[in-house]
């Protein structure tokens, strides 16, 4: 009988559910939950895909020690040894651990345990130090508390929504939609989109403000000069709830207009008509996500938002306040357990004796940690000149996502002692463990997460345990009792440790903290079996509801008073003669992170198949740049190959990269390699998003593409770039030596039997070859050759790789790249939830389909998650465009 049970997504910080549905034989489907407050049942593209990405292909089954399969008691009692040798010969900053919001409650709650209450170490950090830290920092600095005031609601009800530093329509999806829908029910809400990129979010926006890279705390300082000249400002609220006013205005108001025009790239005009529909809008909730945080300075820019919230009393209130979307499925719930080196559990500062004091007590621990640990990039620096002797790192894969990652690498390999708690067996970080011990993962583990808006839901595993994998949390227990601390690590199941991080958040706690679970601290394992999603906080003794933080005015810093903090402006140019053009990374739509588990899904993969940099049109024509060209990046630190994809929605002098590559997929395009590890000194989060590099066209001497049935070997040559592929994969190839001969090579990195005889072609004026190979009716391999980018219709390419093959015919039009008569290609994909390509939506625009809703009626694009449509737009204005050219 089919099963299904309603979890949570793995991928963004939206937390949406999803009703899981495993079929007789084994088969996951997905679908989204219509009862879950975050989504109602939506889903984007990534977790619609899911069930597509539960396979067990390069999956961690076993420990291993040394390379070596061993028992879990061998390699358990090793970890405990090494690291106990490390702590007693150098003391207890000898160890860290680096975890990761891919981690759910149950496993942070236990890993920081360890390290700060046992250990006595604070030398534990997490990748979410990459990506909300700083709003953690500015939160802290206005509040006196890491709070999130507002919930999803509040983008809905606004009259004005900012969207700074996010491209919500690919980053957040969900999120995206309902605001797309909330504002067809209601065309006067008005939306802004601060960003140097026209990115997708751009679609239902108002107004396009096309900042400089870090002009954000220019741009919120002047919008509190203005604000204070005006009779917005909420005095009342400003005396009676907030302190620093003054002085905040005060450096605002001695930046001059000329400095704002210059700090922030806008004209005076857009400038004026931002603060002024500011200014005149009651209800604003102002949105900001990486854009804002991977900065150097990430804190400051969170704090320029949030004082212009304080001085017009907007926040607390439906349809008003700040509100940071957060990256990681679970980084809010690692901020409740004190995840990050500078934090404590249960949202306690760890600065404070009489915190420390508390948590010490609950605990019943030997000691607690009596200062910050090491943040990130702090702490990678220490593998690296060797205060670190041992390092634990779960969940992810710091050799690809830290910034000057190839210096991250080298530390790895030179460390004394590793250990790599993963899924996947061969990761760019799982190469370099000395141990690597076999976690669950989704669809296994069991516990839960925090979204975005405080809202804590269930992850529950559904499928059999693999191999011999296990989860985190019982990890860190069995270390910990290894250690010599089995009474505090006796845990039966995660119900128990999601019962005591409850039973913690209640402690002593008067209101005096924001963060209380407190209802949840007697909970058994039935009541957590089916624990429906919540908002926090739930105290002990109250009834369900939803929270807006600070609608009293009262905050947590001792006096309850928030804090404006001045914001001066930063150093924000970083290009020079040599490496003139701003470096901007981030997501894209369809991958996720290091795509360990994206990168198992065709379809997933169909929409951008290899990594790119994005040019505006005048500066890769300055360098020379044609479309799909292949180009250098560089920096100081190192240099990667990418595909070039020109387009005027990339702002002049600036680049944009995808971060999820690595030397899984390609041969050289882990692109924070390139990234310096310049910090914002509140937060420690590393500025990933304005770097300065130079950009040159790659010249190879041939360029292939090719489609194989089976798992390639990664081919010795200057370019190549895998994907997954419906029937096998796809590969992107550019050499700067050519192989002797084509067809030994082609044996050699598709696995061709010998008695398998190619179909193929020269041609001796371009030097295109074309070469297949056919097993019986089957495609086993096939790849083109050309001195110049190859042009080939790759989707269908790819699709003959479930065709079948007994024409001649159809083995000959393969050869030659492109279908037969009546069997057209679909070109390029744009929508992944139904596969649609490009040409089939220009030919639903040919016959009369102008508008996204009935390009949607005719092939489907754009009907499901809808993080296509705002493309499928773009293709019907071109389309449009051109015919009435």
């Amino acid at each position: 009988m089919a099963q299904e049970v309603k979890t949570t997504c793995p991928y963004c910080g939206v937390g949406c559910g999803v009703i899981a549905k495993v079929d007789d034989d084994g088969g996951v489907s997905v679908k989204g939950d219509p009862d879950h407050p975050a989504n109602y049942g939506r889903l984007c593209s990534k977790g619609s895909a899911l069930g597509e990405t539960l396979d067990l292909d390069d999956r961690l089954l076993y420990p291993q020690v040394g390379g070596e399969r061993v028992n879990w008691d061998e390699a358990l009692d090793l970890v405990a040894s090494k690291f106990s040798e490390a702590i007693a010969t150098y003391g207890p900053d000898s160890v860290a651990f680096y975890v990761s919001g891919q981690l759910l409650t149950e496993d942070y709650y236990l890993a920081n345990k360890l390290m700060k209450g046992f250990i006595g170490s604070a030398n534990i950090d997490t990748n979410s130090r990459l990506c909300m830290s700083s709003s953690v920092a500015g939160h802290r600095r206005a509040f006196g508390s890491d709070t999130v005031p507002g919930v999803y609601e509040d983008l809905f009800l606004a009259d004005l929504v900012i969207l700074t530093g996010s491209n919500l329509a690919w980053c957040h999806p969900v999120i995206y939609q309902r605001l797309v829908a909330a504002k067809a029910e209601r065309p006067d809400m008005k939306v802004v989109v601060i960003d140097p990129r026209r990115t997708m979010t751009c679609d239902i926006a108002d107004m396009h403000l096309a900042i400089k890279p870090d002009g954000d705390v220019a741009l919120f300082t002047g919008l509190l000069a203005h604000l204070a000249k005006g009779a917005t400002l909420d005095k009342t609220y400003i005396e009676s709830h907030t302190q620093g006013f003054e002085e905040a205005v005060r450096t605002a108001s001695d930046i001059s207009l000329a400095s704002l025009v210059e700090a922030t790239g806008l004209s005076l005009a857009e400038l004026t008509r931002f603060y002024e529909l500011f200014e005149r809008t009651e209800n604003v909730v102002t949105c900001y996500s990486q854009g804002v945080n991977q900065s150097s300075s990430g804190t400051d820019k969170v704090n320029a938002i949030i004082n212009c919230h304080l001085a017009t009393g907007r926040i607390g209130k439906p349809g008003a306040g700040p509100f940071s979307l957060t990256g990681q499925p679970n980084a809010m719930g690692g901020r409740e357990v004190g995840g990050l080196a500078n934090m404590l559990a249960a949202h306690m500062a760890i600065e404070s004796a009489e915190d420390r004091d508390q948590v010490q007590r609950f605990w019943k621990a030997p000691t607690i940690a009596s200062k910050p640990g090491l943040k990130a990039v702090e702490l990678f620096q220490a593998v690296a000149d060797g205060r670190i002797k041992a390092l634990w790192i779960m969940a992810t894969n710091p050799a690809v996502s830290m910034p000057d990652a190839g210096a991250v690498e080298a530390a790895l390999k030179q460390c004394p002692f590793v250990v790599v708690s993963d899924i996947m067996a061969t990761t760019d970080t799982a190469r370099h463990g000395h141990v690597l011990l076999p976690s669950l993962g989704w669809g296994e583990k069991d516990g839960t997460v925090t979204n975005s808006e405080r809202r804590i839901s269930r992850q529950r595993g559904y499928l059999p345990a693999p191999g011999e994998a296990k989860a985190d949390w019982w990890q860190f227990a069995e270390v910990g009792k290894r250690m010599g601390y089995a009474d505090a690590f006796t845990y039966a199941n995660p119900t128990e440790i999601f019962a005591e991080h409850a039973s913690l958040s209640a402690f002593e706690n008067n209101g005096s903290r924001d963060f209380d679970i407190g209802a949840f601290a007697e909970i058994g394992q039935p009541a957590y079996d089916d624990l429906a999603p919540f908002n926090w906080p739930q105290r002990s003794g109250e009834r369900p509801h939803t929270t807006r933080f600070f609608a009293d005015g009262k905050f947590f810093h001792a006096d309850r008073k928030a804090r404006f903090v001045s914001t001066a402006l930063p150093q924000t140019s970083r290009t020079s003669a040599d490496y003139p053009l701003t470096l901007n990374t981030g997501r894209i739509r369809d991958q996720w992170h290091t795509m360990t588990r994206t990168g198992k899904s065709a379809r997933l993969s169909s929409h951008l198949a290899e990594p790119f940099v994005e040019f505006h049109p005048r500066d890769a024509m300055e360098a020379g740049i044609e479309s799909a060209d292949l180009v250098e990046v560089e920096s100081p630190l190192g240099t990667v190959i990418l595909r070039a994809l020109i387009t005027d929605r990339q702002a002049r002098g600036s680049l944009f990269v995808p971060m999820h590559w690595n030397d899984q997929f390609a041969a050289n395009a882990r692109i924070d390699r390139l990234v310096p590890p310049t910090t914002d000194p509140f937060s420690g989060q590393p500025a990933s998003k304005n770097v300065a590099v130079t950009a040159r066209r790659f010249q190879a001497k041939a360029y292939a593409f090719a489609v194989t049935a089976t798992t390639p070997q990664k081919p010795d040559c200057a370019y190549w770039a895998l994907a997954k592929a419906e029937g096998g994969y796809r590969l992107e190839l550019a050499f700067d030596t050519l192989p002797d001969d084509w067809i030994s090579w082609s044996r050699k990195i598709f696995g061709i039997d010998a008695r398998i005889e190619p179909l193929g072609y020269t041609d001796n004026r371009t030097g295109d070859i074309r070469l297949a190979f056919f097993d019986e009716d089957k495609l086993v391999a096939t790849l083109f050759i050309a001195a110049a980018p190859v042009a080939v219709a790759r989707n269908w390419a790819v699709a003959q790789l479930k065709e079948p093959h007994e024409d001649l015919r159809n083995r000959f039009a393969l050869v030659a790249g492109r279908p037969g008569g009546g069997r057209p290609d679909p070109g390029a994909t744009v929508c992944s939830c139904f596969n649609v390509g490009i040409n089939q939506i220009t030919s639903a625009i040919r016959e009369g389909c102008h508008t996204v809703e009935a390009v949607g009626a005719c092939v489907s694009a754009g009907t499901n998650c809808g993080s296509c449509r705002a493309e499928i737009r773009t293709i019907i204005d071109g389309c449009l465009k051109t015919a009435a050219e």
